[in-house]
């Protein structure tokens, strides 16, 4: 680490920054899945399932959702022993640590102002990952570190101390705009409440009279209904109110003497009067929010066939317990690692709409099928019950769109064949900052960036006729891009348009043809042995490079992403 004005993370390859493109997104019919009526208000229809790189699908988000999520929750690879076992450990804490940076800077824009991030980490990266949140959101924006008791009795396995809890991580966006909620009461917060002197304002509690905070009037001596002489506080104590104040909250029946009338005086909290909720708490319990083997046990109940890839699967019940705290109905959550798909499904259940992104196949495999029980009222056990799932909505099944520029024959940057007109334009458009648009009364207008500015993507030859015929539809009260293939024109004859050729202009704003960002770790080079003095070749080039080979570590990790 290196401190200059503020505290930051210092690791190898830090400084190279990914040129990411903005792909767009395509829809798979075929894997969409909606209800086929609407059961209610709170029914969400526009979920999105994205499949792909989570990177790039980041990216390809960041246009339309920068500033309109209310909370992300994220259980990233752990970056365990297990998952990098051909590198050593500085070397796998600086790809770790790169592939979060890349992902938190993008993740904090997509984030609403009084928006949250919500982090699972264990203790390999926890004090890492807290000092990069500083660096990324600043030390202020920090909420709190909850712990989570994952397990609910200890391993014989373990080696020294066994390993019960993890980490769940808050972070605001702008801590001055956001707000936490209470979380429910039940029958357990209640069950002290009782009224022993049949009040009629109803069921009370006891609650203490001293503290121990100075208090310049908090000393003084109390005579009880029996008559009985109180000197004082204990020791070290004072009286949380002056004499004058008791007298006040004894007339109105609020200070407890005991049945006899003889005890120390309690002040009488009654049940009405209460908030509405309780303050959450950082210690949170297995039996409150589940545990990694009842997850297991639910995920084998609705994927009997596949939920064996997944060996600690998050609970529904803590996912609910982020979105109880972090979201009300109707709000936007994101999930950019997402494992078997729980965090989407308990948003589905909750009334949230939510956005996911998986590169693994289990994408299809197992979120697929879970979030198809989920929206058919057929999914059992997790927070079903209690949030009186009976089923509804439904989500897209979307998949990020091919690089849009590829080499031909002669090794030339060209517009991908892939790419028909609607999805050039399309691209373009965020490419160059607009939002995708298409009017059909104006066939130029395919994007817009103001009310009064306006973008064409054709791959058409332009004329000075066509240009002019063009300019004077635009009008001179709007102004036009026109990205074409070629124009025959002096383009400075129109001060409403701007006319410049594709792919040139977008041709150096990113990397093309890269489809993949994730950590992939079973294809690496194997480590040398210890009988080796120098690592091979392989082995030192390898490790220069943060894009480090083709297996997949988001499916062999041991989590619910």
């Amino acid at each position: 680490m290196s401190t200059r004005n503020r505290l930051e993370l210092t690791w190898v390859g830090k400084d190279q920054r990914p040129r990411l493109e903005p792909r767009i997104l395509l829809e798979d019919p075929a894997m969409s899945y909606h209800a086929p009526a609407r059961r209610g208000d709170a029914d969400q229809f526009d979920n999105l399932l994205i499949h792909g790189d989570n990177l790039l699908a980041l990216k390809a988000l960041e246009a339309e959702y920068a500033g309109k999520v209310k909370c992300i929750f994220i259980d990233p690879p752990y970056n365990t022993g297990s998952a990098f076992t051909h590198y050593d450990d500085g070397l796998e804490h600086s790809l770790w640590l790169t592939m979060m940076r890349d992902r938190l800077l993008i993740l904090r824009s997509l984030l609403r102002e009084d928006g949250s991030i919500w982090i699972t980490i264990d203790d390999n990266e926890m004090a890492y990952l807290r000092v990069l949140l500083d660096e990324i959101f600043g030390r202020q924006q920090f909420i709190a570190q909850c712990v989570w008791q994952k397990v609910y009795s200890p391993k014989s396995s373990a080696k020294f101390i066994s390993d019960s809890h993890d980490y769940v991580i808050c972070y605001a966006k702008d801590v001055g705009q956001f707000s936490i909620n209470l979380l429910p009461r039940g029958e357990k917060q209640d069950k002290a409440y009782k009224n022993p002197d049949r009040d009629p304002r109803g069921k009370w509690k006891a609650g203490d009279l001293s503290a121990r905070n100075y208090y310049s009037e908090g000393r003084y001596a109390i005579v009880t209904p029996s008559g009985r002489v109180i000197d004082g506080p204990p020791q070290g104590m004072y009286w949380r109110v002056s004499k004058s104040k008791l007298d006040e909250l004894n007339r109105d029946g609020r200070i407890w003497w005991g049945s006899s009338g003889s005890n120390v005086p309690a002040i009488k909290r009654f049940l009405t009067e209460v908030k509405d909720g309780i303050v959450p708490q950082t210690w949170w319990t297995y039996d409150e929010v589940g545990h990694n083997q009842s997850s297991k046990q639910h995920l084998k109940r609705i994927l009997p066939d596949e939920s064996e890839l997944f060996i600690t699967p998050k609970p529904e019940e803590l996912i609910a317990r982020v979105l109880v705290l972090a979201t009300g109905v109707g709000d936007l959550v994101l999930d950019s690692f997402s494992g078997s798909g729980t965090t989407g499904a308990v948003a589905h259940k909750m009334g949230r709409r939510w956005i996911m992104v998986e590169l693994g196949e289990h994408a299809k495999t197992h979120i697929i099928p879970r979030l198809r029980k989920v929206i058919d009222g057929t999914d059992p056990g997790g927070v079903t019950e209690t949030c009186g799932w009976k089923g509804g909505g439904g989500y897209r099944f979307m998949r990020l769109a091919p690089s849009l520029m590829q080499r031909n024959a002669f090794g030339h940057w060209v517009i991908s064949h892939d790419y028909n007109a609607e999805m050039l334009a399309e691209a373009v458009c965020k490419h160059l900052g607009f939002h995708y648009q298409p009017r059909p009364e104006f066939w130029w207008m395919m994007g817009r960036s103001t009310e009064r500015d306006f973008i064409c993507v054709t791959t058409a030859s332009l004329t000075h006729e066509e240009l002019r015929a063009i300019s004077d539809e635009v009008g001179s009260e709007r102004t036009l891009l026109i990205c074409c293939k070629a124009f025959m024109a002096r383009t400075d004859a129109f001060e409403n348009l701007t006319v410049q050729k594709i792919p040139q202009t977008i041709l150096h704003r990113c990397e093309w043809g890269r489809d993949d960002y994730s950590l992939r770790v079973a294809a690496l080079p194997e480590a040398p042995t210890e009988s080796a003095h120098e690592p091979s070749p392989a082995v030192r080039t390898s490790s220069a490079k943060t894009d480090v080979g083709t297996g997949d570590l988001f499916a062999a990790k041991e989590k619910d992403a």
